[in-house]
């Protein structure tokens, strides 16, 4: 094993002393083409080009004397420092970070990050990134070949953004460009970028924009890092009666209905949800409320308005398409969980088509619900039925209020 394993972030300003004392002592230096390039490099060290790093941590592991890690920004930010402490390459490291990508790119922009999310986009799950793309008000987006600023403004289709293009930061190549996401797909990106995605609805009053082509930055922050669980409009608590939204919700909203629906899709950042037959938007609401990124469906106009109105309101982001179900579902990327307000049998089947994890919907009638099973299986999902049955008390008499009783479907794949 090496010696000493030292990682040294590099974000193209002069190295520091306790960098340059390790890099001239070095015997092996790892790299990409850029960093091996740097004068710094002993020219007796033996070089490794860094293309995988679980190769180089194995050459490493073998290496007697120094042995040099170079990577950009921070190295411990989703950087090289987690795999090569990895257990199957015993590897213990001294880490001399620097700026990190993403604070060098919200810097380039004028803008605060601490509201900020940040995710890795790879090509095998780019649509992961995406979605949080389309959830949040504020995300960077650390790219890689074949995920990068095109891709991401590809997938995002309607859903309109503001994109900052941070090329090559560090570099004499530097370059930041400022558009939207509808017009970044007709470029040709340098490697390596980041991407600061902003948009949505109230964007400017709460993540700012950036300076250059537009100014103004948010003057008070919350307390952690990421999304204020304290964000503009949210109440404690979910599955929320009636009076909380300020709206009437349909036969088929009741708080308890919702409850267990939640509970059954168990939305997360990172998913892509459709509420078909959204109706008032409580439930899609909800489920932006945990991160999820939403789409909600409902052939009523007026549904659709009142469903944005909800979203405005508490925050969130809800992507509305007014349309009828199955037909309209045809053009909407893929959902990783289903809820269906409404639509019976045939919409279940259009959406178990598209091969979500979870499909959640309900039935009002013993026959419906063996309708929308018989769809689930034929579909090959494994099915859950619930009867439920909820009483609302007026506890100043101890009187029955409201009673309501449902099936719960939920469908959910084999290996789930």
């Amino acid at each position: 094993m090496a010696d000493r394993v030292t990682v040294i972030g590099w974000d193209g300003s002069p190295l520091m002393d306790v960098a340059r004392s390790a890099l001239g002592a070095a015997t092996l230096v790892a790299g990409a083409a850029h960093h091996l390039a740097l004068p710094e490099v002993p020219p007796g060290a033996e070089r490794i080009r860094l293309g995988s790093v679980d190769l180089a941590a194995r050459r490493i592991a073998q290496h007697r004397g120094s042995a040099v890690v170079l990577a950009d920004g921070d190295p411990g930010f989703f950087g090289v420092v987690r795999a090569l402490r990895a257990p199957e390459h015993g590897l213990e490291v001294e880490v001399v970070p620097a700026v990190s990508s993403v604070a060098a790119a919200f810097a380039r922009a004028g803008m605060p990050w601490d509201d900020a999310q940040v995710v890795v986009a790879h090509s095998r799950d780019l649509r992961r990134a995406v979605n949080v793309c389309r959830a949040h008000t504020k995300v960077a987006v650390l790219t890689s070949p074949g995920a990068g600023p095109a891709e991401l403004a590809l997938l995002l289709g309607p859903v309109h953004r503001t994109f900052v293009i941070c090329e090559a930061l560090g570099t004499e190549r530097e370059q930041v460009t400022v558009l939207t996401s509808d017009k970044a797909a007709d470029h040709t990106w340098r490697d390596p970028n980041v991407v600061i995605v902003i948009g949505g609805s109230g964007v400017a009053a709460r993540t700012g924009t950036p300076t250059g082509a537009a100014r103004g930055a948010l003057q008070s922050g919350g307390w952690i890092a990421g999304r204020d669980p304290g964000y503009p409009g949210s109440v404690r608590g979910w599955a929320l009666p009636a009076p909380a939204y300020a709206t009437v919700l349909g036969e088929h909203e009741s708080q308890q209905l919702r409850s267990f629906q939640l509970a059954r899709l168990g939305p997360r950042v990172g998913d892509l949800v459709w509420d078909i037959g959204a109706g008032s938007g409580a439930a899609a609401v909800e489920t932006a409320g945990f991160g999820a990124a939403v789409i909600a469906v409902d052939r009523d106009r007026d549904a659709c308005e009142r469903a944005e109105t909800l979203a405005r309101r508490f925050g969130v982001q809800l992507q509305v398409v007014h349309g009828a179900a199955p037909d309209v579902l045809e053009d909407l990327p893929e959902p990783d969980v289903v809820r269906i307000g409404g639509g019976g049998a045939p919409v279940v089947a259009a959406c178990a088509a598209r091969r979500p994890e979870r499909i959640v919907t309900h039935a009002t009638t013993r026959d419906e619900a063996e309708a929308i099973g018989a769809a689930l299986e034929d579909g090959g999902y494994g099915v859950e039925c619930l009867l439920l049955q909820s009483v609302e008390l007026d506890t100043r008499v101890w009187a029955e209020r409201e009673r309501a009783v449902a099936f719960l479907l939920c469908g959910h794949r084999p290996h789930q």
